[in-house]
């Protein structure tokens, strides 16, 4: 949802002053559909339970390195300001709990 409607169709623009502050304001629009892409990507990935470990793993340093780069670069921008960090790191842990901790593993012994 977030990959479409915030960053593919453009109805939430601070994604796209989020990539300019970032990235810089040259290519921003194209960037910003590109990650909104690459986001709807990351859900086919995750539903197809297709090596879910590295899915989990690269999720987690996405939304990790994201989250810092945005912390100190844009903190303005960010829906909950500072806060977004915190919940960036719960939302983390759930993937990692999830995925490393909870669910059986398909590896045989």
């Amino acid at each position: 949802m977030n990959g479409i409607f915030c960053k593919i169709l453009m109805f939430v623009p601070r994604h796209q002053l989020i990539v300019e502050r970032i990235l810089g304001s040259e290519y921003a629009h194209t960037l910003t559909r590109f990650i909104g892409l690459l986001e709807i990507l990351m859900a086919v990935w995750i539903l197809s339970g297709i090596k879910s470990r590295l899915n989990a793993l690269i999720q987690i340093i996405i939304i990790g390195s994201m989250n810092v780069l945005e912390f100190f670069l844009a903190e303005d921008l960010l829906l909950w300001g500072k806060f977004n960090i915190i919940l960036a790191f719960i939302l983390i842990s759930i993937i990692y709990l999830y995925e490393f901790k909870l669910k059986k593993s398909s590896v045989c012994c």
